[in-house]
């Protein structure tokens, strides 16, 4: 018993000194508990991710993994894989309390920006040289430069105009919202709230509304799992079935019931033979692939910059100077998360906001990443379970998602239309468009545009200038090739 006694004190002993567990003010205990609370927080990534990417044709009409139809259990199981193996990571190398997975908004601008321009393997490719970039970026120190030179409050208009595209796609794939010609969207099916799958939906919404509101912990992971337990009920009760044309009151995606292909272990790794990161530009012009790329990154690495800020100070891990203590080793992981991300065909990964959770539990180093990690790794064999939620059970946590990525809108100065009007062009092209390189396009090329005609063109920075030239050719790629006769 003593000699057992002394492993463990060794064993602690040792984990204490790595993550410099007592310095921080930390003890095993809350490392663990800020872990678990952080994994249960952000774990309804494993059912969104896939809902997004998993369930939305390339520009071959092709889904990813198996190609003909949607795949969303593989999907969630190399959602789970990739986020524990870069969340360990973050903790073994950044050995900070963040957590990391598929970047919501990110995933969304992947599925309707890039692959439905070129082929899904096309598009995680460039989700991979985007990866490697920002890798390249981070070790330069020019990724520092690159964030300073855009106006932080069109950073925010970026995320705003996310988060307002995402609340979309969710109304829309739960078929509260439906297009039509004139007009082009109406509620419900035919201005009418009518089906069963509806009215889950809208109970689902105001129930994790309602989690939210009073701050519980998991309330989206709870949200999901509540209404689709909701969303079975009302289907052994009532039998709406599967949606089609001539049922358009029935289910999106999948009907909510128990099937035999739902159990079983699903193998991820079988996604990283699926990325091409050379054809996507031979796809598409050079000029679209690299502005493709660099939304994807202006996009990626500017959340991870006010993420790691955020959680940092609330973990009280910003110095006297202002600074993160192994900032380029967090960048770096965090870089590497893009990369693996398209490598794996599950999106770029970035930094959760969700690791609050775990600091408000006492986590203050990077064991608790560890114990979030090993948790999603654990999520892996419960990945077939997606197949069983409906579109109208999931699309709730996507509106929610929207409503809290849009909630940073306060943080734009209205009255300074120098600002306030690229960053209005910004948040609502995207969603009127169903693009975000669209939105982030019309927000640079307004900017500029305004600060040249009121004479403060010299304000703009440089490589605002380069970027915003390369949105306006982008925009008049058309009038280009019928000048030039393509």
């Amino acid at each position: 018993m003593r000699c057992d006694a002394c492993h463990c004190s060794r064993v602690n002993s040792t984990l204490d000194r790595f993550f410099s567990i007592t310095a921080r003010g930390s003890t095993l205990s809350r490392e663990v508990r800020g872990g678990l609370a952080t994994f249960f927080t952000m774990a309804y990534i494993v059912v969104l991710n896939p809902f997004i990417i998993a369930t939305k044709p390339d520009a071959d009409g092709q889904f990813i993994g198996d190609g003909s139809s949607p795949n969303i259990a593989l999907v969630a199981a190399g959602t789970a894989f990739v986020a524990g193996v870069l969340t360990i990571l973050m903790g073994v190398v950044g050995r900070v309390p963040f957590a990391m997975a598929a970047g919501l908004g990110l995933n969304a601008f992947v599925t309707f920006g890039v692959a439905t321009q070129m082929s899904w393997e096309e598009a995680m490719g460039l989700v991979f040289v985007e990866g490697v970039i920002i890798g390249i970026l981070v070790l330069t120190g020019f990724r520092v430069a690159v964030f300073n030179a855009i106006p932080t409050q069109l950073k925010t208009a970026i995320s705003v105009g996310i988060g307002l595209f995402i609340a979309l796609i969710g109304f829309v794939d739960s078929g509260f919202v439906r297009g039509n010609a004139v007009p082009p969207l109406t509620l419900g099916i035919a201005g009418e709230l009518t089906s069963w799958p509806v009215l889950v939906f809208i109970v689902g919404l105001l129930a994790t509304a309602a989690l939210v509101a009073r701050k519980v912990k998991g309330a989206i992971l709870i949200g999901i799992v509540g209404t689709t337990v909701l969303a079975a009920v009302v289907e052994l009760l009532f039998r709406p079935g599967a949606f089609s044309k001539d049922n358009p009151g029935g289910w999106m995606l999948n009907v909510p019931h128990i099937t035999s292909d739902m159990f079983g272990i699903t193998n991820p790794l079988v996604l990283f033979t699926e990325f091409d990161p050379i054809g996507g530009f031979t796809r598409v012009s050079v000029l679209l692939a690299v502005l493709l790329v660099f939304t994807l990154l202006v996009t990626d690495f500017f959340d991870t910059m006010g993420t790691i800020v955020g959680v940092g100070r609330q973990a009280d891990l910003i110095g006297p100077d202002g600074q993160l203590p192994r900032t380029k080793e967090i960048l770096l992981v965090d870089s590497i998360g893009a990369a693996a991300g398209g490598a794996g065909s599950v999106s770029s990964n970035t930094t959760y906001v969700e690791s609050a959770s775990g600091v408000a539990e006492g986590a203050r180093t990077g064991l608790a990443s560890v114990v979030t990690g090993l948790l999603f790794l654990v999520a892996i064999f419960l990945a077939p379970l997606v197949k069983v939620v409906p579109y109208e059970a999931a699309a709730p946590a996507l509106v929610i998602v929207g409503f809290l990525m849009m909630s940073a809108i306060k943080e734009i100065d209205f009255s300074d239309y120098e600002v306030s009007i690229p960053a209005f062009l910004t948040i609502v092209i995207m969603p009127f468009t169903y693009s975000v390189s669209n939105g982030i396009g019309a927000g640079f090329v307004s900017y500029v545009l305004i600060k040249v005609l009121k004479g403060k063109g010299r304000e703009v920075h440089p490589l605002m200038w380069g970027v915003s030239l390369l949105f306006v050719v982008y925009f008049a790629l058309g009038p280009i090739r019928d000048l030039i006769g393509l």
